[in-house]
């Protein structure tokens, strides 16, 4: 009795001691004195060493680890002073050995000590603490994240898990290349997918690191595995902190020009400008805790090379953080650390070039760093003085001719005019290859130029629009006296002649683009003239990340995806949104909670997703609803011109179950599937288009078993206990366990009207109460009763969907009538898990029956049909 008495004793007085030591760390502020600091680094120091011994116990090691984690923590989160707590924190778990038992401990066989150890060596990873288990332990603490992702569907394991591959990537070169080996990035990417805030941020923070560390070899496994795809959804996210770390991801692979090709694809590099136009870098900095320190020395050496890219957007993301991270650096007393990565020379370049973006962050870095910012160089380019084309030619590297061009008295008018015979014969670059690589850099100043001063039209946004490299042409043709009224009448003649357009391939191109501004699209060949496979419509405030998760998943099977990025920043309905729509064959619905509100008495037609619904019906787009969370409202209640789409069939999205989902709108789109509620037709979909098929796949090895789900009128019910994305549901987690199956997503709430389509005659127009779901259908009276193979077909139907439903049928169970078993067969389940087609495909397959039975190979789907549509026919009658 006395030694449990004298535990509880010991035990509370190590709970004071933390609860003092974290007091201590709370009064400490901006005017704290370093003496403050000292003291509290030595009561930290203290209280680690008296928590070493137990973390040897068993019994007592995980309790002693929460307490150290809370504690680095709270370190870390001190303002100003956090860096310096936290690294002398992590410094003294490294020397007492406390870093080499956590990594020990990533290879123990109880998972609560592992995830524990896991969960405090996420926090110490610095930049001594990573060198040492490299060196010591690499494999053993990849191997417990990737397990963190991959094992556990919680959102703890998946912050862990991420968070340690994010330091890892923040090594070197070889590091980056084993923990892509052992499958670090290959996680990282599958958790692109999820909907927690934390885990996204570390998952755009380790793309960031792997793309500036990772050297050239990594970063083409980058492009190999899709990452400025995976980068979309990150860059298009709400909050601020993934958002950025995302669009620095994709900056630092265009700056690779071996690879600068794909990453344009993705589409992922049009979000940084937004982004860095909307925020302000010293604000930005303190709005979260990952970047208020600052980045490390060696960090940020590895950006320099950016500032140099030839792509603006790269430039313009490079400047914006160093524009940050001079500030932060000043508070630390620490800017010298610019001049000893050589970071000032370029932004010394970058702030005097024409580039608007770019130029105002460099030189405010410049400022910041107690630096003199030099001359700055409009974007008006057809403005400059000859002072200013003279300070352009020195950066551009022909430093030896620039007071040729003084003496020349060439200003911004005349040096968008040189021909090569003025750089020839006038300013006296006689060496061929050099006036080559000066026309290099003046095209590239054409193309960056501002030319709103004399271009009233806009006709520099019409040849960007055909390819940004025709943006050389639009000084030349504005001076011949073109427009965008007078474009529509040039030959190609005019374009050689008078706007000195020598190339025959862009004077096409030209003309062909001029020929689409007036073409009117046949609507016998509407197919063949939209060149856009898909649109995608969602609602701003809360559909962002699912549009840009489809955008994602289509583009990776072959789909060509426009989304609307420019709705970040625009104030107002562009009409080139209702041209992408007009050429586009497929418009995707993302319909997230509320999402069609505004729509609701918007007569007008003022709301932007009302608009493009409209857009979609008039263009006879093939309209796709994804429902995610959605309720629909009463069609009453729409306006009349979208009322239409109420009754298209679509997806119900379940975010466990993405590629299912997204299989299943392949289909839609291949025409596969009849997605129109009120017609009938060839077509092989026999439920509506909510109901979800199997379960996703991934490139690291998880492959649950494939099922498939029935929606019944009591779907959406349950308990509030959720997992990492926020769905619940609990009727099935028994059975799920049982099977080593992972735990089963609720569906959602089904649309009012299911429809079914049969493969012969079409269906009665709208009968919305006499549809019901494929298991009511079966349970059903019916005057035939099935004999023979019919009853055994039934019965394998019945016992599947038993199974399979995650809530109670829509009618009362009824007994079935005995029938004579199945000899070999299988049941649709054990079908679906041997990796064959789910029963509801509609195609005819050999999951369900035994080869050898020639009989008994029917098509469960053609049965469950035949079944259905004699049901109707009986009410009809």
């Amino acid at each position: 009795m006395s030694s449990l008495v004298n535990g509880s004793n010991m035990l509370s007085v190590e709970e004071d001691n933390g609860a003092l030591v974290l007091e201590d760390l709370e009064r400490l502020s901006l005017v704290s004195s370093q003496q403050d600091v000292e003291r509290a680094i030595q009561k930290c120091t203290t209280y680690l060493n008296s928590q070493m011994p137990k973390l040897t116990q068993p019994t007592e090691a995980i309790q002693s680890l929460t307490r150290v984690n809370d504690l680095v923590r709270r370190a870390w989160a001190v303002p100003t002073h956090g860096h310096e707590l936290g690294y002398s924190i992590c410094n003294s778990l490294r020397i007492s050995g406390a870093l080499n038992l956590l990594i020990e401990n990533c290879v123990q066989s109880e998972a609560n000590l592992r995830f524990s150890s896991a969960r405090l060596l996420e926090q110490i990873l610095t930049t001594e603490n990573r060198a040492h288990v490299v060196q010591h332990g690499l494999q053993k603490v990849v191997n417990v994240a990737c397990n963190s992702t991959k094992t556990f569907n919680t959102v703890e394991h998946s912050r862990v898990g991420t968070g340690i591959l994010e330091h890892l990537f923040k090594h070197s070169e070889s590091t980056c290349s084993e923990v892509v080996r052992l499958g670090g990035l290959d996680a990282v990417l599958f958790e692109c997918r999820k909907n927690d805030v934390e885990t996204l941020r570390h998952c755009a923070g380790a793309l960031a690191n792997l793309s500036l560390y990772g050297g050239a070899d990594n970063q083409e496994a980058m492009i190999k595995r899709k990452v400025p795809m995976w980068l979309f959804p990150l860059a298009f996210h709400d909050d601020d902190n993934i958002k950025y770390y995302a669009c620095l991801a994709i900056a630092v692979l265009v700056a690779n020009k071996e690879i600068e090709a794909a990453v344009l694809r993705s589409g992922t590099l049009n979000l940084v400008e937004p982004f860095v136009c909307s925020h302000n870098p010293s604000e930005f900095a303190k709005s979260n805790l990952a970047h208020a320190h600052g980045q490390s020395k060696n960090w940020l050496q590895r950006l320099v090379p950016v500032l140099s890219s030839k792509r603006e957007e790269a430039r313009n993301l490079a400047a914006f953080h160093f524009c940050m991270e001079a500030g932060i650096k000043k508070q630390q007393n620490n800017s010298e650390i610019f001049k000893e990565i050589g970071a000032i020379e370029p932004l010394k370049k970058v702030a005097s070039c024409p580039n608007a973006v770019a130029s105002k962050y460099a030189a405010q870095a410049l400022r910041l760093m107690g630096e003199e910012v030099p001359h700055k160089l409009s974007q008006q380019v057809p403005l400059w003085s000859s002072e200013d084309v003279r300070e352009w030619v020195k950066q551009t590297g022909f430093t030896e001719y620039a007071q040729n061009f003084v003496e020349s008295r060439v200003d911004g008018d005349l040096l968008l005019q040189l021909t090569e015979n003025n750089l020839c014969d006038d300013i006296g670059i006689t060496n061929g290859i050099r006036r080559r690589r000066f026309t290099r850099e003046l095209q590239n100043l054409k193309k960056l130029a501002d030319y709103s001063s004399k271009d009233v039209s806009n006709l520099n946004s019409f040849l960007q629009n055909i390819a940004v490299e025709f943006s050389i042409y639009t000084y030349s043709m504005l001076n011949a006296g073109v427009d965008r009224d007078s474009i529509r009448s040039l030959t190609e003649n005019q374009l050689a002649n008078e706007c000195g357009i020598s190339n025959s391939i862009h004077r096409q191109r030209i003309l062909e683009s001029i020929g689409g501004l007036e073409s009117v699209v046949n609507s016998s060949h509407e197919d063949l003239a939209k060149p856009l496979d898909v649109f995608v419509s969602y609602r701003r405030s809360n559909g962002s990340q699912l549009a840009s998760l489809l955008k994602v998943h289509l583009q990776l099977r072959g789909f060509s995806v426009f989304i609307d990025v420019e709705r970040l920043e625009a104030g107002k309905f562009d009409n080139n949104l209702l041209q992408s729509i007009r050429n586009a064959k497929h418009f995707l619905l993302v319909l997230t909670p509320n999402a069609l509100d505004r729509c609701i008495q918007d007569v007008e037609c003022k709301d932007w997703v009302h608009r493009e619904i409209v857009a979609a019906l008039q263009s006879q787009c093939n309209i796709v609803p994804i429902i995610d969370n959605f309720a629909w409202p009463e069609p009453e209640e729409l306006p009349e011109d979208m009322r239409a789409v109420c009754h298209f069939n679509g997806v119900r999205w379940i975010h466990d179950y993405q590629d299912a989902c997204v299989d299943k709108l392949e289909r839609f789109l291949k025409g596969e599937m009849n997605l129109r509620g009120g017609g009938g037709g060839t077509t092989t979909s026999s439920l509506k288009g909510e109901n979800t098929p199997s379960t996703p796949s991934s490139t690291i090895g998880r492959h649950p078993p494939t099922f498939q789900r029935t929606l019944s009128n009591d779907s959406g019910k349950g308990n509030d206990n959720k997992d990492i994305n926020g769905n619940s549901g609990t009727n099935l987690s028994k059975l799920r366990n049982q099977k080593g199956r992972p735990p089963a997503s609720p569906l959602l709430r089904p649309r009012r009207v299911a429809q079914i389509a049969g493969h012969g005659s079409p269906r009665p127009p709208k009968m919305p109460s006499r549809t019901h779901s494929l298991d009511n259908m079966l349970d059903r009276e019916s005057s035939q009763e099935p004999i023979g193979d019919e009853a055994a077909v039934v019965k394998a139907c019945e016992k599947y969907l038993s199974a399979t439903e995650l809530n109670q049928p829509t009618a009362p169970e009824r007994p079935v009538r005995a029938a004579p078993p199945l000899a070999r067969g299988h049941s649709c389940d054990e079908a679906a898990t041997a990796g064959q087609r789910s029963c509801n495909d509609g195609v005819r397959s050999e999951s369900v029956f035994s080869l050898d039975e020639p009989k008994r190979k029917r098509n469960f789907m053609d049965k469950c049909v035949n079944k259905v549509r004699s049901f109707i026919k009986k009410d009809l009658d």
